[in-house]
Order: structure tokens, then C-alpha cells, then sequence
């Protein structure tokens, strides 16, 4: 059992940041992949950022150019550098984490882009 706990959500202005971090309790080295989706009122969970264990990136087409997916393996946590950020990127952000025999979300961290 692996368990993934974010931080970093909030309430944050248009065109601000935050960074989103995701503390796996087993090394992400042997993930097969690592990810974040998004969900937000009525709509379906979507991926925005992955990072597959060959060094690619991921994104959803909304957030390329603003959205930046990082690992630190030694602390094995996952980071999801947010700039310019826009009303509709308002949803609960979730880690997922995919090993070679199970997959793993985390609970959510809720993310409010308003004025």
C-alpha cells in the first residue's frame, strides 16, 4: 500500500502560483508513472501533468506553457509548478501514482483561482 499526500492548494488570484507537492510513502523511482488530474464541479477527472519514469513530460493542452510536472526521487515527492493561473484551472487536484502492480491516488488538494 502506497499512500500520497498532497499539499500546497488554496485560494490564489488570477495570474498567480502555487505549487502543489505529493509525498509518496514508497519510493517514486519504481513508479512506472507519476501524474496529476484535476476535477472540478461537474465536469470528469482529467490529467494535466505526467511524468513518466523515462524523464517525459505531459500536459493537458489547457496548462502547456503554464503548468510544470518535477520529481525530487530522493525525497519521493512529486511537484506541480502552476503559474499564470486562470479561473477555469479551479478544481481538486489529485497525485496518482501508477507501480508495476497497483495504482494510487492521493485525497486531493483543492485549488480556487478568484478575484
Amino acid at each position: 500500500q502506497v499512500q500520497l499526500v498532497e499539499s500546497g492548494g488554496g485560494l490564489v488570484q488570477p495570474g498567480g502560483s502555487l505549487r502543489l507537492s505529493c509525498a509518496a510513502s514508497r519510493s517514486i523511482f519504481s513508479a512506472n508513472y507519476m501524474g496529476w488530474y484535476r476535477q472540478a464541479p461537474a465536469k470528469q477527472r482529467e490529467l494535466v501533468a505526467g511524468s513518466p519514469n523515462d524523464g517525459r513530460t505531459d500536459y493537458a493542452d489547457s496548462v502547456k506553457g503554464r503548468f510544470t510536472i518535477s520529481r525530487d526521487n530522493p525525497k519521493n515527492t512529486v511537484y506541480l509548478q502552476m503559474d499564470s493561473l486562470k479561473a477555469q484551472d479551479t478544481a481538486v487536484y489529485y497525485c496518482y501514482a501508477r507501480y508495476p502492480t497497483d495504482t494510487y491516488w492521493g485525497q486531493g488538494t483543492q485549488v480556487t483561482v478568484s478575484s
